[in-house]
């Protein structure tokens, strides 16, 4: 509702503007630093000073003379040098609210494509992953709540340097045929992903230990790529099976994709060639003939200095002397295909719970269409910025300023371990660690940790204290309960903090009741479901809030500052997600959540809402604690965060 009302304002005072002063100007409403200054302010009269050349009072009077009366505004005010500010009228805002008015509103077409998780298939999916996939899975649930379509990509890898590694170690190292492997697979007592996690750091050290070992990597790389032979298919083997895995990880955390897009299908399908020949074509890369990169294909440094903010004259290597292309090279073929540009795409089959790509047609035909997006967001962790703004560079050295415009680095930065936290999962810290404020760790070296102990372990302590609140309770309930508890606290904990913050995990902070938590926003929504539990419990039906709320009824109980101020805050829920979605920042929604828990705590505790004696402020409190619940219950949702029946 409050949405709808910035936004009707905001159009009409646009409109008046472009009229009366002949004028385009921004108009941005802001919040007032006091709440007896109004629910709203309007600054454009400062925008508008230097124009028109007079003072911004002057005009501001001259906008509020010339708007007249507006529907849902009781007052408008010149207050200060120059500022609108707006008065809603109460008994009509709360009608509105009840009646459900202004809470959609229609948004731009054209598909948005999010790309995120993009975990290398060769080992089990670990902390800093879950930062990726939580980030990337809640900005989808924000812009879908804000009525855009949202293809969800995620891009597997599984040609790279990583997985033929894993392959290597397989082969060369234990020995092990693709027989051996699948044995692996179907032996019920080895979890693979750990199996290849540990390999991983093993033949990682091996390489370290002795370097003509990596020659097994520049084979198994070419046989990758060729597509033929035993090592091809024991890199396919591997790669579905923990592909399979990572997609059973991000399930438990509610995260799911529409489209896994595979570097061996951009591969066997050309993408790369397309590309390649579309930036000789347009002369945004040349073959260097001399120095260093002799024998490349290079970006000129003047294609992508201005995008990357790099200092440097030295050209960007796209194509290798050997003819093998950069990561560059293939992220430009894809985010070509992303928007549509490429002039080719990937055939796609049903596999698990999603679409997979293939590189060869399908027998029931057509399917479904991916793709060809308006704007692209990557969820990219923030080292990796260098190389993106390239691929953005590349963009434009073909001519699509748009889409490059439209091709966003959504970035973060990395997750660490509190000292406790480190310890409780089994790290062993020297003294001089334990009193360090984080603790780093190292995937290639065996040190991660690995998502799915992670979660197990929120899962065992939240367990813990459900047990001590709940014994009476069923034990599969109270481990639904747990789960539901120990998943909201770690998404809150990845989503409460800007995406350039470190995040340092720790248990006892995630799990808290109290504080900014997940468990605390839950708790809060419970105790909504709770009150009218208890009604329902005692015979009572919920009262007809359409027949006996009027507009006289809601003037009456919202001349109370205090419930005015919380019907405020409840309504805002889709003014926060915008702006969330303007600003890439996730946080506002958390943050949001969070002051809307403490809003209705504080509404709990000061009113006795089955107990109430007017008939008509009873009524008002019930209505009250039904709008809070769904807008808490809302907002979790946009967070990723189920309600428990419990807490």
């Amino acid at each position: 509702m409050f949405h709808f009302i910035e936004k009707k304002i905001s159009d009409r005072v646009a409109e008046l503007v472009r009229a009366q002063f002949g004028a385009d100007a921004t108009v941005a409403l802001e919040q007032p630093k006091q709440p007896s200054f109004g629910e709203l302010a309007i600054p454009v009269a400062f925008h508008l000073a230097r124009q028109l050349k007079k003072a911004p009072k002057a005009i501001a009077a001259e906008i509020v003379a010339a708007l007249g009366p507006l529907e849902g505004v009781s007052a408008l005010e010149v207050a200060g040098n120059g500022y609108i500010n707006v008065r809603l009228d109460r008994g009509a805002y709360g009608l509105g609210v009840l009646r459900g008015g202004g809470e959609s509103l229609p948004q731009d077409s054209g598909k948005i494509i999010v790309e995120h998780t993009n975990i290398n298939p060769n080992k089990a999916a670990h902390i800093g992953h879950l930062r990726n996939a939580v980030l990337g899975d809640t900005f989808v649930r924000m812009l879908r709540a804000n009525g855009r379509t949202v293809e969800v990509q995620n891009y597997i890898d599984n040609t790279g340097v990583q997985v033929a590694d894993v392959v290597a170690a397989f082969h060369y190292l234990e020995q092990k045929s693709a027989a051996d492997v699948e044995k692996l697979l179907n032996d019920p007592a080895v979890r693979f992903d750990y199996y290849c996690w540990d390999l991983y750091a093993r033949v990682s050290s091996y390489f370290n230990e002795h370097p003509e070992a990596l020659e097994w990597r520049h084979q198994t790389l070419h046989a990758i790529e060729s597509g033929t032979g035993e090592l091809a298919q024991l890199a396919t083997t591997i790669a579905d099976a923990i592909v399979e895995y990572h997609l059973k990880t991000m399930d438990r955390l509610g995260i799911h994709y529409d489209v896994l897009p595979r570097e061996s299908e951009i591969l066997h399908l050309k993408f790369w060639e397309t590309a390649f020949e579309q930036l000789k074509q347009r002369q945004a890369i040349y073959f260097e003939t001399e120095g260093k990169n002799k024998g490349c294909w290079v970006m000129p440094a003047s294609a992508f200095k201005e995008q990357t903010n790099e200092d440097t004259e030295d050209s960007k290597v796209i194509v290798r002397s050997n003819g093998t292309v950069t990561y560059v090279g293939k992220d430009i073929a894809y985010q070509l295909w992303k928007f549509g540009l490429l002039g080719k795409d990937f055939y796609y089959r049903p596999w698990k719970t999603v679409y997979i790509t293939s590189a060869h047609p399908q027998p029931e035909g057509g399917g479904p269409h991916f793709g060809g997006a308006e704007s692209v967001y990557n969820v990219i962790d923030s080292r990796q910025s260098y190389l993106q703004d390239v691929v953005v560079a590349g963009l434009r050295a073909l001519g699509y300023n748009q889409q490059a415009d439209r091709s966003i680095h959504f970035s973060y930065e990395m997750v660490v371990l509190s000292p406790g936290t480190a310890v409780e999962l089994g790290f062993e810290l020297s003294e001089e660690d334990k009193k360090r404020p984080h603790i780093e760790v190292s995937g290639r070296k065996g040190l991660g940790v690995k998502a799915d102990d992670l979660i197990d372990k929120l899962i065992e302590k939240a367990l813990e204290e459900v047990d001590s609140r709940h014994p009476e309770a069923p034990a599969d309930e109270r481990r639904q309960v747990a789960t539901q508890i120990a998943i909201g606290a770690l998404r809150y904990f990845m989503l409460k903090y800007t995406r350039n913050s470190v995040i340092a995990f720790d248990f006892q902070e995630a799990l808290s009741f109290e504080g900014e938590t997940g468990p605390y926003v839950q708790y809060a929504a419970v105790r909504a479901r709770n009150i009218l539990r208890k009604l329902a419990e005692r015979g009572q039906a919920l009262p007809d809030f359409a027949h006996e709320l009027n507009q006289a009824a809601f003037a009456r109980q919202l001349a109370a500052e205090d419930f005015w101020q919380m019907l405020l805050i409840a309504s805002k829920a889709d003014s926060a997600i915008d702006r969330a979605v303007v600003s890439g920042e996730p946080a506002h929604v958390a943050r949001y959540a969070f002051q809307l828990a403490q809003a209705y705590n504080n509404f709990y505790h000061g009113y006795p809402v089955l107990t109430e004696e007017s008939p008509e402020k009873r009524t008002f409190l019930l209505w009250m604690t039904g709008y809070f619940g769904a807008q808490l219950e809302r907002t979790l949702g946009v967070l990723g965060i189920a309600v428990p029946e419990y807490m």
